[in-house]
């Protein structure tokens, strides 16, 4: 059985580094590991608990997203950053995913790529600290911040730097080595 990666890009540019990034593990990604790309933050409504209760389900694009996480062996985030922050449209996700327990102990990758020297790094802490609060398994392996991603990527989403690629290659295969590690734990 494939072990199942999902990936959910921080951005709803249609040229996202941070989403060529994600499509450029799909590509990499060995034949026993099914790589599938999460692309409706855009259609989740804005968080409400109310819309969320025992006595209403949640609505169908958040069971969607919830069914996608819940399905997938491990999870690699990347996003970009906007004014040392997450973007909204994946706190909105995030906030969703709180209530469920979907990450509790899954493991957990979060990558922020940006083409600034600082790669993103207060939006990476940022997503690290909330997805800590929800219990995820984020490893130190399992975190990457990017600097200068223009230069390691070319406009149409193809890995143009070899450290980089190896660098992705690896925690894909870290991540997959490491559900079991993950389940003997608990």
């Amino acid at each position: 059985m494939a072990f199942k990666i999902l990936g959910i890009s921080g951005s709803l540019r249609s040229a996202s580094s941070n989403t060529a990034l994600l499509r450029a593990c799909a590509t990499i990604a060995p034949a026993n590991i099914e790589f599938s790309i999460y692309d409706g933050l855009d259609k989740l409504p804005y968080f409400s608990p109310e819309l969320d209760t025992a006595q209403s389900s949640a609505p169908l694009t958040v069971a969607d997203l919830r069914q996608h996480v819940q399905a997938a062996d491990a999870v690699i985030f990347s996003t970009p950053e906007y004014a040392f922050g997450i973007p909204g449209v994946l706190k909105n996700a995030l906030d969703w995913l709180v209530s469920s327990g979907d990450f509790t102990h899954k493991p957990t990758a979060v990558i922020s790529a940006s083409p600034l020297a600082t790669g993103g790094e207060k939006a990476h802490a940022s997503l690290v600290q909330t997805l800590t609060v929800m219990t995820a398994d984020i490893r130190e392996e399992y975190k990457l911040i990017i600097p200068v991603v223009r230069t390691k990527i070319n406009a149409e989403g193809t890995l143009t730097d070899a450290v980089l690629e190896k660098t992705l290659l690896t925690l894909i295969t870290e991540l997959a080595t490491s559900k079991n590690a993950s389940e003997d734990q608990y």
